[in-house]
């Protein structure tokens, strides 16, 4: 069990209600809704307990509509709790209180905290007058952070004028300006081709580096989760799923491996070999991947390169792009696995 004493992120049995309206169609549906109206109500987050230590890196997946979105509000203050215990550094963070406000950072990749018509700089000096930043430590975090990020020539240009990668970079300087302890990431790298990619995820790996800080990282590109976080949080219809290892979270579909060959000629598709490996074939017939169980890796290798013409092939352990899929198709897999474990 983690040490209570040390979490900055404490939720137990954390809930978040939303209240809507449900209207009958037409003018009549209109003119009644004004005397009565029919509440639909909608849990969007449910029961959810989680801890997160100092120097930790969560990754928080699930599907759209699972509630992420809602707990990160719900963690930086944005939004009240309808139920149960939250507690950010020790602070209610919906009370917005000044000096909680100058300990933690939110970074939402859909939405933009720069003033768009001036450059970066002159948001980063508001910023630095806002949270009482020295200027010493501003002038000091604006020559890192800018050089990390390659964007010490952009400093004094239009935030409009600015590519989506280049305004991206921006906006997570602006969220470090005042050295946070807890970083909330929300989409970070959303539309972002491969390389802004990878340079925002180096960047804020040395910055976990150097500053041992708290971050929670929401995202559905993979690539982030496993370059970034050891851990991993799931949330399917507002309740936790699954909370431990990325390394345990690859093995939740058993033991299995996935292999790949490539044939120099087209075999069947229901040779007896391949089949019943939930095969993937690509276009041309000419490769397969397979799920083989870990045991029957070898013997079946072995009799796929005797019995056929292969060109090539490789294995690896079921890709977490995958893995969550199959759980977001069929989230009871994780219900199963959590009641079979019980039982042990």
């Amino acid at each position: 069990m983690r040490n209570m004493t040390t979490a900055l992120i404490k939720t137990h049995n954390l809930r978040k209600q939303f209240i809507s309206y449900k209207k009958s169609p037409g003018i009549m549906g209109s003119f009644t809704s004004f005397f009565k109206r029919n509440p639909v109500t909608k849990d969007a987050v449910k029961g959810f307990d989680l801890e997160v230590k100092k120097g930790e890196i969560v990754g928080l997946l699930g599907p759209n509509g699972a509630g992420k979105t809602t707990l990160m509000k719900m963690f930086t203050g944005i939004i009240v709790p309808t139920d149960g215990e939250l507690k950010i550094l020790g602070s209610n963070p919906w009370e917005r209180d000044k000096n909680f406000r100058k300990r933690i950072a939110l970074v939402m990749g859909q939405k933009s905290q720069l003033w768009w018509d001036i450059p970066a700089m002159d948001s980063f000096l508001l910023l630095q007058k806002y949270y009482e930043v020295p200027q010493a430590a501003f002038e000091a975090r604006i020559e890192k952070m800018s050089e990390l990020l390659g964007v010490k020539d952009l400093l004094h240009i239009h935030v409009r004028k600015l590519s989506l990668g280049e305004r991206m970079k921006m906006e997570l300087m602006a969220s470090l300006l005042h050295n946070p302890e807890v970083i909330f990431l929300d989409e970070p790298t959303i539309g972002l081709d491969l390389v802004a990619q990878e340079n925002i995820r180096n960047f804020i790996k040395e910055y976990h580096r150097e500053n041992d800080c708290c971050i929670i990282i929401t995202s559905h590109y993979m690539q982030d989760v496993q370059a970034l976080c050891d851990r991993l949080v799931l949330i399917f219809d507002g309740e936790k799923g699954y909370d431990g290892p990325l390394d345990n979270f690859e093995d939740i579909l058993g033991s299995e491996k996935s292999v790949s060959f490539s044939f120099k000629n087209a075999p069947q598709k229901d040779h007896p070999l391949l089949s019943g490996y939930d095969a993937s074939w690509n276009e041309e017939g000419t490769s397969v991947e397979l799920r083989v169980p870990e045991e029957e890796l070898c013997s079946l290798s072995a009799k796929i390169l005797n019995a056929l013409e292969v060109d090539d092939f490789a294995t690896e352990k079921l890709p977490i792009e995958r893995v969550m899929k199959e759980l977001m198709n069929n989230p009871e897999i994780l219900r199963q696995k959590r009641e079979a474990q019980a039982n042990v």
